[in-house]
């Protein structure tokens, strides 16, 4: 006879959610449990929301742990209660699925039951999945550079934002780099969007060279990559209190301006962000209180397009862009013979 699987009910904002095999150890060398990273969803569900709810979201789930196999879900399962939301997602290819809209706390313990740990939201608000409402500028350094180099051009990045008056809300990405990201008005494209956050990462690599790099090919990147192609369609970035599927359970941690200076990743774990969270609450609980203007950015855009810089490399599942450079490795390219004398 098969033995009952074992269940927990956790009660989020009035709807009780059952956590099915509540000590099933998720990360190892830490200890943590299914039941701890649902509990944790339920102590930052405030903050949580605030990055990825009332968004389209891609399921990251690891239902036996980081050291077993994994993956991406972009279809949320058909079984489900009838109180959680979805909204229908069309991707480049032409194809469409139904992703997960996260309104409430409920709907994360459901998640984490799954064995979600990150939040993967799409930049678009489930209303409106035409007109993204937030630039994402992701700090990605190289191997070998160290996070301080990272805090650097993440200084640089707020000097840029404040010229073109935009708000920038920082956090760690739970790995090595630092994301940035920046409440838009609902105006544009998300190629519109694309070509602003290209413009911006030239100008953040304008004035450090030596430090930030736009550079596709990874063979011709150094510093700090500005991930500018996390503004296409279709691509999701671990949100705000993700936990990140690494031995110690880092989380992507929201931070204030003067935090960044003395940073460190490995400070936020999941246990430390829930202590911090009750003690401070959400760092970002002001950042949909302005929503910025790209027009400044598309200007600088034009200019930088007649100065010769054109349009960047798109990710390989994307249509050819007119005007795009050939997606081949620079060491890849053929390169014409040499004529001989005749």
């Amino acid at each position: 006879m098969a033995t009952p699987t074992e269940r927990h009910v956790l009660s989020a904002g009035g709807r009780d959610v059952v956590v099915t095999n509540p000590r099933k150890v998720l990360f190892p060398a830490a200890g943590y449990t299914k039941l701890d990273v649902a509990q944790y969803y339920l102590t930052v569900a405030e903050g949580a929301l605030r990055a990825a709810g009332g968004r389209p979201n891609m399921l990251a789930r690891f239902p036996n742990g980081i050291g077993a196999s994994h993956f991406y879900q972009k279809r949320v399962p058909t079984s489900r209660p009838d109180w959680i939301d979805v909204a229908t997602i069309e991707f480049p290819s032409g194809r469409t699925a139904e992703e997960i809209v996260p309104r409430d706390a409920a709907s994360l313990v459901w998640m984490a039951n799954l064995g979600c740990l990150e939040l993967h939201p799409h930049p678009v608000r489930a209303d409106d999945l035409d007109h993204p409402d937030e630039l994402r500028i992701d700090l990605d350094p190289v191997p070998n550079v160290r996070f301080g180099q990272v805090r650097d051009v993440a200084a640089v990045v707020q000097a840029v934002l404040d010229e073109y008056a935009l708000v920038g809300w920082p956090k760690t990405s739970g790995s090595r780099g630092i994301h940035v990201n920046v409440r838009i008005q609902r105006r544009w494209s998300f190629t519109d969007v694309r070509r602003a956050a290209l413009a911006f990462a030239r100008e953040v690599e304008r004035r450090i060279p030596t430090l930030a790099t736009t550079a596709w090919w990874k063979e011709e990147r150094q510093g700090v990559f500005i991930d500018y192609n996390q503004n296409a369609k279709d691509r999701t970035v671990a949100a705000a209190y993700s936990i990140r599927p690494k031995p110690h359970a880092p989380v992507s941690a929201p931070l204030s301006w003067a935090e960044v200076a003395d940073a460190e990743p490995e400070d936020f774990t999941l246990k430390t962000m829930m202590e911090r969270f009750g003690k401070i609450g959400d760092r970002h609980r002001d950042i949909d209180a302005e929503k910025g203007s790209l027009d400044s950015l598309l200007e600088l855009s034009e200019r930088q397009a007649l100065a010769g810089q054109g349009e960047a490399p798109w990710p390989p599942h994307y249509s050819k862009q007119k005007g795009e450079p050939a997606r081949v490795m620079p060491s890849r390219r053929r390169r014409a013979p040499a004529r001989t004398a005749s």
